[in-house]
């Protein structure tokens, strides 16, 4: 039985370095059917772990097996002790902190059947300052109603069901809420057809989605910030790709613009909106300093720097991202980000796979398909000291409780002196030559004279 195990976890290895199980990764996916409750081989699914090359509609398949959780997984295969070490390497912490929450809370999230989880960090007492803890509320969901509903009717219910976990974290004591990118609407982008997914656009400080919510920041002193498609009345009634923040006093504290338009696979977000003009601000309020990094802008690291440089204690990553294209790099990204800039960061995923009324294409050969997914959810939260939370669900609604002391923030800075020992004035000329058009990179080869 043990041997079985071993022979599991060589398969585990790519999970353990990624946090990761996507379709295309075959052999994250082998690991996924290694293992029958009895420990034993699955003889149906002998082939794969002969078969070097597969095709992509064999990886399509593999995306099926059944992996909802990580960590769920970790524990029920490891043994103990080798478990502690497991989530030493994995998470950066020996043991889960779980955060004990409400029972409010937590009969709200087993009535309507979502996932609720959590977690704390803590950071070493200070003689002078006081501890600077908040609560955070992450929240990822699937969308409600088919696609093919009315705009208004899809929005409604997506609005119930995300209301209904606002309160939940309420229950739990969220200071701030954050939801998953464009959270009151299908990611539709993939279809590149403009009618009828532009109607889900509206006015960040006045629309609908923020007068509703401002009500519940207001009722329950907290922070929300949530993720629209944006409609600018005033510049042309143009759309963008928008983060809005409502203070817990109920007002409209800002906005932030994505920054960084993806072009690539299903994401043909460029046909509907361009990138943004917000540049990087940080938004300071009861609970800390906020700042909002909109999913693609991830994959960017000097967009991660200048949030940091603004002073962001807490950067929130709403997203909307699927399983064979980026799940690799997730667990990854958002941590580094946290290490490299000493904040907190949280990033969140959607849930499910969307079906559109028409067939689309994606530009790879495949067939044309109508169904986008599947969103992989998985939502976390990272440390500035590079410890982590384990994820929500890959594929169910979540709420995930994350108890932050904001000190840590600094504590870490004085720790390793990342701040200290950046060269922003090196990095700011090497970046000015960079955007000249007749840049030449830096590149020093033997010469052609010394050479025998």
């Amino acid at each position: 039985m043990y041997r079985k195990v071993k022979i599991a976890l060589r398969h585990l290895s790519v999970d353990i370095k990624k946090d990761v199980n996507t379709g295309s990764d075959r052999r994250s996916n082998i690991k996924n059917c290694a293992l029958d409750s009895r420990g034993g081989f699955l003889k149906k699914h002998k082939k794969l772990l002969l078969n070097e090359t597969l095709h992509s509609s064999d990886r399509e398949k593999m995306s099926e097996f059944d992996l909802n959780n990580l960590n769920e997984c970790l524990e029920k295969y490891l043994p103990i002790d080798k478990l502690t070490e497991v989530k030493r390497i994995l998470y950066g912490l020996e043991e889960d902190q779980i955060l004990d929450l409400s029972d409010s809370a937590t009969e709200i999230a087993q009535k309507y059947g979502f996932e609720i989880k959590g977690y704390r960090f803590t950071a070493r007492e200070e003689q002078i300052r006081k501890p600077r803890v908040v609560r955070v509320g992450a929240i990822q969901n699937s969308i409600v109603l088919p696609t093919t509903a009315p705009i208004e009717d899809q929005r409604t219910a997506i609005w119930n069901k995300v209301t209904t976990m606002i309160k939940a974290a309420a229950a739990a004591g969220c200071n701030i809420v954050c939801t998953q990118e464009a959270w009151t609407m299908p990611f539709a982008f993939c279809t590149r057809e403009k009618f009828p997914w532009c109607e889900f656009a509206e006015e960040a400080e006045h629309g609908p989605t923020t007068k509703m919510l401002a009500e519940l920041a207001k009722s329950h002193n907290m922070v929300i910030i949530h993720s629209i498609l944006e409609r600018d009345i005033e510049h042309g009634e143009t759309i963008w790709n928008t983060a809005v923040v409502i203070s817990n006093n109920g007002r409209y504290l800002g906005k932030h613009r994505k920054n960084h338009i993806p072009r690539v696979g299903d994401f043909n977000e460029s046909t509907y909106y361009m990138e943004g003009n917000t540049f990087h601000p940080v938004f300071e309020t009861e609970f800390g300093k906020l700042a909002v990094n909109i999913c693609y802008g991830r994959h960017h690291p000097q967009n991660w720097m200048m949030f940091g440089l603004n002073g962001a204690e807490i950067v929130f990553n709403p997203s909307a991202t699927i399983g064979r294209l980026s799940e690799p790099l997730w667990s990854i990204e958002a941590r580094n980000a946290a290490i490299a800039n000493s904040y907190f960061t949280v990033p969140i995923n959607r849930v499910g796979t969307e079906k559109f009324p028409n067939e689309y294409t994606s530009g790879d050969g495949t067939t044309a398909h109508k169904e986008f997914g599947p969103f992989y959810g998985s939502s976390y939260v990272a440390a500035p000291d590079g410890s982590r939370t384990p994820s929500l669900s890959r594929d169910k609604d979540g709420l995930l409780v994350t108890e932050l002391d904001l000190n840590l923030c600094r504590q870490i800075k004085d720790f390793w002196g990342f701040r200290m020992t950046q060269r922003l004035s090196l990095y700011a000329e090497s970046f000015q030559r960079a955007t000249k058009s007749d840049f030449k990179p830096q590149i020093i080869k033997e010469s052609s004279k010394l050479k025998d």
